[in-house]
C-alpha cells in the first residue's frame, strides 16, 4: 500500500492536507502526478505532494512555490 499526501498553503498562511490510499505504486503515481499538475498551475503560494510506503518511507516528493 502506498500513501500520497497532498499539502496546500493559502495566501493567510493556513495548510491543509488530502491523504489517499492506493493498492500499487503505479497508482499511487498516478495521483502524485495528477497533483503536480494541478500544482504547477495553481495560484495557491505552496502546493506538493509526497508518496510515502505503508511504512511511513518517503518515495517521491515535489512541490511548487509560487
Amino acid at each position: 500500500m502506498y500513501i500520497v499526501i497532498e499539502l496546500q498553503k493559502n495566501k493567510a498562511g493556513a495548510v491543509s492536507n488530502l491523504v489517499t490510499c492506493h493498492d500499487t505504486l503505479a497508482e499511487a503515481e498516478s495521483k502524485f502526478y495528477s497533483v503536480l499538475a494541478a500544482a504547477a498551475v495553481s495560484d495557491l503560494p505552496s502546493h506538493s505532494a509526497a508518496i510515502l510506503s505503508e511504512e511511513g518511507f518517503p518515495v517521491r516528493h515535489q512541490g511548487y512555490k509560487h
